[in-house]
């Protein structure tokens, strides 16, 4: 379980190839701290298994990506030089920041607009099918990893999120441009509440034309501006 909080900004040092995956090496320190072989890690906002550590000046962490996550996250474009969230699993007792996480990738996104308006940043991107039922005005979403809150949502299928200058600086929310892709993480909260009234609604009198006591589909809920909000 994670909470969206970025400890650090890894940098992809080794990428290889396998027959169903990858494996990828990466350069940290903060994160290494306390974890060993085994250990869960996020990275970009994708759960993994540190199969290898190694410490020293040139500390890093391996995991292996399989077939599946590749082609369900960014993990498959990563490339030897690029930036990628850190994040450790919580801890029982620590300060909860963020909101909860599984590193369960839901749907990558695009970026279309990226936008400064003062000391923010605004940035637009595309909500997959996979993820727009679960977003919601003011609610939660993790992109690549990064908790945000959602600061509007465009009638065109699109969300935005805005940007504090601290935010900006400690992950890597500044590589990103028109086209960027983006792992998205739908609220986990707001997914088991949808699932259950869809249950809900398959039982109800009427069934799924809208029987009595039936809640609203959840899209009925997905519109609305605000102002700037992280």
């Amino acid at each position: 379980m994670f909470t969206g909080i970025i400890e650090e900004v890894g940098v992809v040092r080794e990428v290889t190839h396998l027959d169903a995956g990858r494996e990828l090496v990466i350069a940290a320190e903060t994160v290494l701290a306390d974890l060993e072989v085994g250990s869960s890690i996020s990275v970009d906002g994708v759960c993994q298994t540190i199969v290898q550590l190694g410490d020293g000046a040139a500390a890093f962490l391996k995991v292996q990506a399989i077939a599946s996550t590749l082609s369900r996250t960014t993990l498959g474009e990563f490339e030897p030089g690029r930036g990628v969230n850190l994040e450790r699993p919580i801890a029982a007792g620590e300060r909860f920041g963020g909101h909860f996480l599984q590193g369960h990738v839901d749907g990558v996104g695009a970026v279309t607009e990226v936008e400064r308006e003062g000391e923010m940043v605004r940035v637009a991107f595309t909500l997959p099918e996979t993820v727009r039922p679960y977003t919601i005005l003011h609610g939660s979403i993790a992109v690549d990893g990064v908790s945000l809150t959602i600061n509007a949502l465009g009638g065109d299928g699109t969300a935005e999120v805005a940007l504090i200058p601290y935010t900006y600086a400690h992950t890597n929310m500044s590589r990103l441009a028109p086209g960027s892709r983006v792992n998205l993480e739908a609220d986990l909260i707001g997914k088991h509440i949808v699932q259950a009234l869809a249950e809900y609604r398959e039982v109800a009198p009427g069934g799924a034309g809208g029987g009595r006591g039936a809640p609203k589909p959840a899209t009925s809920y997905l519109s609305g501006t605000d102002s700037i909000s992280e």
